[in-house]
């Protein structure tokens, strides 16, 4: 990924995880993910499936200039307690639906409960938010799925005015038989 590396928080969103009756693996993963692959984690935090705490926690960090990227990990399904979109909705100032698009539909090649998941992405001031699955390989394999436009989507939504689309001549992205999205490497 070209340009600075991007500076992450990571939400863990878990009831039990919150009250210390489970540890939180999705969150490590993701750190692990982001450090290894996109940039630095200056921030994690767990908290309760609850929308006044998810969005008050959201709020906070993207709030913050420092704070690029938000992951937020759990709460996506249709379960009674699972509100992190409904958090999210309530924070962010502009939705991006398609990127949730696409973490569902990369999600469809390994799993049917992949439709299931609510998850938003959204930015709010200069932050960009996005929601993943609960478990450890649904978050990754979520984050994996876009990684190759976030860098282009947090450029655009702290300013950048470059025409969009392009990397000299060529496309910043196309379809392949791996990925529905690849980066061409200039």
């Amino acid at each position: 990924m070209a340009g600075p590396a991007l500076t992450v928080a990571v939400v863990t969103v878990s009831d039990r995880a919150a009250r210390g009756e489970r540890i939180d693996q999705s969150g490590p993963a993701l750190v692990e993910w982001v450090e290894r692959r996109l940039g630095r984690v200056i921030q994690t935090a767990v908290v309760p499936d609850e929308q006044p705490v998810i969005r008050a926690e959201l709020e906070r960090l993207m709030d913050q200039s420092s704070i690029d990227l938000v992951l937020t990990t759990g709460g996506t399904g249709v379960s009674p307690r699972d509100v992190t979109p409904e958090a999210t909705w309530g924070v962010i100032e502009r939705e991006v639906p398609g990127v949730a698009e696409l973490m569902r539909l990369e999600g469809l090649r390994h799993t049917p409960l992949a439709m299931l998941s609510r998850g938003v992405c959204g930015i709010r001031g200069r932050s960009v938010v996005l929601n993943l699955p609960g478990s450890p390989t649904g978050a990754v394999e979520s984050l994996e799925a876009v990684l190759p436009l976030l860098r282009h989507l947090i450029d655009k939504a702290q300013g950048d005015p470059a025409d969009c689309g392009k990397i000299g001549t060529r496309p910043i992205f196309t379809a392949t038989s791996d990925s529905l999205l690849n980066f061409e490497n200039e």
